[in-house]
């Protein structure tokens, strides 16, 4: 393989298990005359089990922008540069955007060296479909995260999130409330030795009674025929009073509120019901 100058390598790293990482990529580790890094005390470990030893620089959220003239600075002296992340494939929920965007700019060349990644790991053991939509992070406040939440619901893809630990029941309580009918699959520990998966349909889920620790990645399934169904007759009651007191718009609300399904189809039902009062 030939390492290119003036070339920024985004490298996969393991998710857990310190042999989850390709040959290709040890290579242009070992090549690489800076490695950038989220935490240089994490990446160390990495490269201290493979014998790596090279200049590390920190690169983070905090200091992306800041970092950047530098970086460029270090291409043009011809350095071979890698950026990878605390763990998995880097970009995915982490930072390193506003530096490829800048290497675009400059004309510097951009290459990919693919490895693990917790989203399609824990994907492809779901046994859900592989057509999927990746969110990373979800809104920490319940107003953004019922927001998102009420978007996302209204597709029928498989769907990826990370969750914070300390917070997994907070968000599987809204994932019951918005994704009814569907199934999930929650991925702690991938690769790691308490690797677990507990499977469930989302209507059944019930919250952790004790505190959990660990990487938790969050599969829900696709949209099932089933969860399609809803009882016509009685939105279209909840429809009518609803009417007689509210406009369209709080109408459709109020019935989502406690009748998790898509969005237009109740806006449908509820205009058909006001024009033909109307009428």
């Amino acid at each position: 393989m030939r390492i290119l100058t003036k070339t920024l390598y985004i490298v996969s790293t393991p998710i857990g298990n310190l042999d989850d990482i390709t040959l290709r990529a040890l290579e242009v580790l070992k090549s690489s005359d800076i490695i950038l890094c989220e935490d240089t005390r994490r990446s160390i470990k990495l490269l201290s089990h493979y014998k790596i030893k090279k200049k590390l620089i920190s690169y983070h959220k905090f200091n992306e922008k800041k970092q950047l003239s530098k970086v460029i600075e270090y291409f043009n002296e011809g350095k071979i540069l890698s950026l990878i992340s605390d763990a998995g494939t880097p970009l995915l929920s982490d930072p390193g955007r506003l530096l490829v965007n800048h290497c675009v700019k400059n004309k510097i060349q951009v290459s990919p060296i693919p490895g693990a990644s917790s989203v399609t790991s824990a994907l492809c053991i779901s046994g859900f479909s592989d057509k999927f939509l990746f969110n990373g992070f979800l809104p920490k406040t319940e107003n953004e995260l019922h927001k998102v939440l009420t978007a996302l619901s209204e597709n029928s893809f498989s769907q990826v999130f990370f969750i914070p630990s300390k917070k997994i029941n907070f968000y599987l309580k809204n994932f019951k409330k918005f994704f009814k009918g569907r199934k999930i699959l929650i991925a702690k520990e991938i690769t790691k030795i308490h690797e677990t998966f507990i499977r469930s349909e989302i209507d059944e889920l019930k919250t952790f009674k004790d505190n959990i620790k660990g990487e938790i990645t969050v599969v829900i399934s696709e949209e099932s025929k089933k969860s399609k169904n809803f009882d016509e007759e009685k939105i279209v009651n909840k429809a009518k009073k609803y009417l007689k007191k509210y406009s369209l718009k709080d109408t459709v609300k109020l019935i989502l509120e406690t009748e998790k399904i898509n969005k237009k189809k109740i806006y449908d039902l509820c205009l058909k019901i006001k024009n033909e009062k109307n009428n």
